[in-house]
Parts: structure tokens; sequence; C-alpha cells
């Protein structure tokens, strides 16, 4: 990249920090694939440039070859792959049919023993399953499920954390072609409730604690008064991860679901499911109402896991991955897709900075992980603790490290190639919930530049918009999709004439998807995020909108109105900003403001616990009604009041003149 490349993006970017060797591309994944085309497809690219083109001017061409490349389990139809032309009225696969569990759990067939799931936590509840074991459990406790009555299209709710029992119950589920979904249990009753009331489950799986940062929380509770707001369940299922705890009242232990007789099966029967058959439920951050009940379907997550994983992050059969996350994150789903790439995937149960900043770094070392993948924000922090976990474990087996969540600044690159690994492949991955992968991301044909992602993945044709709707290049847009991609949703739930779906992602361009990120691309089409677009509070990785949030400030009587914002940036934590305005005879004092957060620890999670509070006489608000919180973050990062947003649209023109105070940041509330 020239030096007016990095003008463009400010001083720090854009120096080499790692290329691939021509042993590394020679072995990579996406080279055998283009070898591949050339031999079974007489396609020929003179690299990945001219493939990525292809792909996406071709999509419908491209995702056969992924399937058939893969040997994907399943019948894939007459064809055509891609029937529609404009989105959302698309359809991938037409006529075909396939199951996730089936092609996730193929290599108990093939090669039993290898060593499917690692597990490890805070506490002493360690060990593994081979894929023959994983394959035997899932056969379990779908008969289990079966026998409570669950059946195609039904949905089973977990309130887990990462653990074996989760991948179990999501593999069992799926092989019934039952509906997924799950929240990770740190969260709160309503935020639980907000989310799968709207599906409705009929078997809800609960936990009766779990254990993070070195404490135990019990959840009896909470999942008490999750139940009572859930109706139409069949059966509870309770998982015991703190001890001998007690069923909760009307539950069903784990270990004896479907333990009534074995079936002498090695694997569950699978439920043949057309291509685009919800397998689960995943929910938007709730930004402008309940959180969006997303489904994706069977076809698109296997095809698109099995390309993302293995062209783009290069993993191999045996390799040993894994992802810090919880079950409450689309990072876990994608965690659980390396079993479709016949990889070891290792599950953390635990705080990241439990008992020490390093114990992810502790973790790659003790199980040999060959990729580790982080919220952006741990690199940092990892950082700013002085750490140097390449001189101080045995990272030997590790090739890769994976960067998502936020944007990591040019710093934390910086980091990982002189504390960590020099001959590692550090991916900063740039995706989401609403697609359950990247986008734009790691490539091991293309060097890694200080603070830049290398590029858009395959088959994803991403590009910058302007405010006219016009593609740009070297300034920032709005990142669009201007073409389908088969894991995009099939469609919300309870949405059957797809309304909600559309003005979610096309209503700003019709035909064209809008992903609420702000994006700049370089002329060779590398790429920097610069957060999203929109509201969405993203704490330590968790993303949760902010009408979540104002649920529970405004819940209080002394809360006439509330703003809250995040201004969080290029994979740094920033401070979380809340503004009230007291109801008439109240004031914002000392005791209100801990009553505040300790509502907020409780009902969302610890991490959503504001780091300011302010009084203010008004909200800026919309004429419409709708508050404008990406002014204000705006505003809070120095730009003037006058320039965050257009006077004429809001209710008040002055109203957001008095943030002005806030930018740089006043001391936080202790």
């Amino acid at each position: 990249m020239d030096a007016s490349n990095d003008d463009a993006l400010g001083q720090g970017y854009g120096a080499v920090l790692w290329e691939p060797d021509a042993k590394t591309v020679r072995n990579a994944r996406i080279t055998r694939f283009m070898t591949w085309l050339a031999a079974e497809r007489d396609l020929r690219f003179a690299g990945f440039d001219d493939l990525w083109q292809w792909s996406v001017t071709s999509p419908g061409d491209f995702w056969p070859t992924i399937w058939d490349y893969f040997e994907v389990l399943g019948d894939p139809g007459p064809g055509p792959a891609l029937a529609g032309e404009v989105m959302p009225d698309v359809e991938w696969f037409p006529g075909a049919t396939l199951n996730y569990a089936r092609n996730a759990l193929r290599t108990a067939m093939t090669d039993p023993g290898r060593t499917a799931i690692v597990f490890d936590s805070e506490r002493a509840r360690t060990g593994s399953l081979t894929y023959g074991e994983l394959a035997s459990e899932t056969e379990r406790v779908a008969r289990g499920l079966r026998e409570l009555g669950v059946s195609r299209g039904d949905r089973v709710a977990a309130l887990l954390p990462n653990v074996p029992e989760a991948i179990i119950a999501l593999l069992a589920t799926a092989s019934l072609g039952a509906i997924w979904s799950s929240c990770s249990p740190d969260f709160g009753a309503r935020s639980v409730i907000d989310r799968f009331a709207q599906i409705e489950p009929k078997v809800l799986i609960t936990c009766d604690g779990y254990a993070y940062n070195g404490k135990e929380y019990s959840r009896a509770e909470m999942t008490a008064e999750v139940r009572r707001e859930l109706p139409g369940q069949a059966a509870v299922i309770q998982v015991n991860l703190l001890g001998d705890s007690e069923l909760a009242p009307g539950a069903t232990a784990w270990a004896d679901l479907g333990a009534g007789g074995a079936s002498g099966r090695a694997e569950p029967e699978f439920e043949e499911v057309p291509f685009d058959h919800p397998l689960w439920v995943v929910y938007s951050s709730g930004t402008t109402g309940l959180p969006k009940p997303i489904m994706h379907g069977h076809g698109g997550i296997v095809l698109e896991h099995l390309k993302a994983l293995s062209l783009h992050q290069d993993l191999h059969p045996g390799d040993v991955f894994t992802w810090y996350t919880t079950t409450g994150w689309m990072m876990w789903n994608y965690l659980a897709g390396g079993l479709l790439a016949g990889v070891t995937i290792v599950l953390y149960d635990g705080s990241a900075g439990h008992p020490g900043p390093d114990r992810l770094w502790q973790l790659a070392a003790e199980h040999h992980i060959s990729y580790l993948g982080v919220g952006a924000p741990y690199l940092t922090a990892c950082m700013k603790a002085g750490l140097r976990p390449g001189t101080e474990l045995d990272l030997s087996a590790l090739r890769g490290i994976g960067s998502t969540g936020s944007p990591l600044p040019p710093e934390g690159f910086d980091w990982v190639y002189e504390q960590v690994k020099k001959d590692v492949l550090l991916g900063s991955f740039s995706g989401g919930t609403d697609i359950c992968t990247g986008i734009v991301g790691p490539n091991p044909l293309l060097p890694v530049r200080r603070g830049i992602i290398a590029g858009r993945c395959l088959a994803a044709a991403v590009e910058a918009f302007d405010e006219n709707g016009k593609a740009v290049v070297g300034q920032v847009g709005e990142l669009v999709l201007t073409q389908p991609m088969p894991s995009m949703p099939v469609g919300f739930w309870n949405d059957p004439e797809g309304t909600r779906y559309r003005e979610s992602y096309f209503d700003a361009y019709p035909g064209i998807w809008r992903h609420g990120d702000w994006i700049e691309f370089l002329p060779d089409g590398a790429c920097v995020i610069f957060g999203r677009s929109d509201a969405t509070l993203n704490r330590g990785g968790v993303r949760m909108g902010t009408s979540e949030f104002y649920r529970v400030v405004e819940g209080f009587g002394e809360i006439g109105d509330s703003l809250v914002v995040d201004t969080g940036r290029l994979g740094a934590e920033g401070r979380l900003v809340l503004f009230v305005v007291p109801a008439e005879g109240s004031e914002l004092d000392d005791d209100l403001k801990a009553r505040i957060r300790a509502a907020l620890r409780a009902q969302l999670s610890p991490r959503h616990a504001p780091d300011e509070i302010h009084q203010v006489p008004g909200i800026p608000r919309t004429l419409s009604g709708k508050k404008l919180e990406v002014p204000v973050r705006k505003i809070l990062h120095g730009t003037e009041p006058e320039q965050a947003a257009d006077p004429n649209a809001l209710a008040d023109p002055s109203a957001l003149r008095y943030f002005a105070r806030f930018t740089g940041g006043a001391e936080p509330d202790q």
C-alpha cells in the first residue's frame, strides 16, 4: 500500500506485519480449492482477486462448487442454485434437502476416535468428547426430546453457558428438524424473556448456575421467573454445573433425558429438511424494540461456515479451534461450525481474565490450539497489561488468531506480532449476527497489514456506499452487500410477510443489504471498519440494544426519560454513558445512581452498568419521537452539535447543544 493510502486512513496504518511464504500458499485450503476448480470444473483463476470476482458475479455457479468440494451430505436438488433476481426475493437451492447435524457429525462415521470437543472452565469441570462419543450423546438427547414430543419445527431454547451440553442439545435439536435458540445464563430475566417468549419454546434447557470471575451464581430464581413467562412448555431440562443442586419443580435431569432405553444407534436419526428450513433463531441487539428473532437455514449455514472456516481461516481437519464466546453471541454458533470442518473445538466456560488476564493464552498452550478467536478488546487489554504470552507460554501449535466484535486498532496488531508470535496469521474479522459469519476478514494468501482487514470474503459482494448510494473507495461509507448470500436470514420469527425483515435491511437501498457498519475500502480491496453506524451497545463483545437498557432505567419511578451511549471504537472499550431526566419532583443522587447500576447488572448483565450517569435537562429526539443516540455519540467524540444531526429533523433543535460539555469525558462516577 502506498503512502497516500496510509494518509487517507490516518497515521500508522498499513505496515506489513506478516506475509505468507511459498509453503503457506501451497498448503492453504483456498489454494487447494482453486486447484480443484481447475481440475474438476475447468475454472482457472490468476489469484484470489479473480476468484472473488467470479464468486460475486456468478454466485449461482460458485456455491454449488462449495457443496461439491466439501462433499456436503444431502441432495442439492435439480438446480439452479439461485432463483430470483432482486434481494430479498431470492431462493437458494430450491428442491435441495440436507441436515446440519448430519454434516456436523459426519466425522463420527469416518474417524470416530478423533476428538470433537475439549471443554474447560474456571472450575474443575474439564474433559473431552470424541466424534463417536458426541454422536452417541446427541442420539440419546435427540431420543429424549422426541419422547417429550419435540418434532420438526418445534423450538428448543437453552439457557446454558459454553459447555458440551449446549453443543449436544443444538445437534440433537437440529437432527429432529426442530429449531434451536440459546441465551447466556448471565443475561437478566427480562433479556431472556424478551427473546424466548417470541418463539414459544416447547422445551427449555436450563442450568442450576454458572461460575464467572471466581464466583458462583445461582440461576434458580431467574430461571423460575423465565419459566413463568414462557407459555406452552412441554418440559424443562436441568443441567447441573455447580454440583448436586436440587431439581427445579417439574424439571428433568439432563442425565435422565432419553435414558429409558438405548436405541443401539451410533448416531441420531436425521430428519432431512429443505435448504431454507430454520436451523436456529439468534437475536439482534434490540436497538429499536424487542430483539429481532433472526432465523438462519440449515443449508446456508452449512455452506457458509464450511467456506469461512476452511478457506479464510485455513482450518484443516484435526486442527484445534476455539473462539472465546458465550451462547448468547453468534460466535458460539460459528464455533459450533468447526464440527462441519472436522476440527476439534474448545469450549471455555468462564472469564477471560480469571485468575489472570492471560487465561486464554494459557488455554491455547494447554490444549495446543491451532486457531484462537477472541474479541478485539481482549487483545488490547492484554497489550495494556503488558503481557508477553509468546515468551512465557508454549504457543508452538498456534497458526492463527481471530479478532472480532469491534475493530482492532493498529497497536493491537503490533502487540500480537511483537509479544505473541511473529509467524501467526492475525485475522481481523467483521460480519454479524444477521448473517452469522464474517464478510470481510483474513486470507492466508494475503499479507497482514497494521490496522487493516485483508479484504472481502468469497461470495461477499461488500461495498462502501456514500450518502447518495454510490460505491466509494478511499472514504468511509455504509457497508452494504449488493449480492445475496445463502446465510442471510430465511426470515424473522413471526414475520410471515417479511415486513420486519425488509425494513431491517432493505429500506435504505432497495435490493441492497444495508449492514449497519462504517467501512472504508482501499484501492486494492483491503478495508477498515470504523464501528457501528447504529446505536448498538457493545460491551466486552456482548452486543445489546438500547431499548432493553431503557426498559430497565425507565422502570424507575424517579426517571422521566433517558439516553445511553457507548463511546467505544477501534477495538477499545469506551465509556458507557447514561443521561437521565429525572421525573418531576425527583433528583439524581448517589443512591439513585447505585440502584440504577444494580438493576442493570441484575437484569441485563454486569457489563452494562454505566461508567457515568449524568442528569440532563432533556433528551434529544427526532420529530417522530426517536431518541438520538448516534448524534450524541458523535458529539462525545468531538463533533459539533450542529454537524451531528440536522436541526430541522429535531423536535427541539437546541436539545443537542447541552451534550457538548461532555466531550472528552467527565470523571467516571464511582
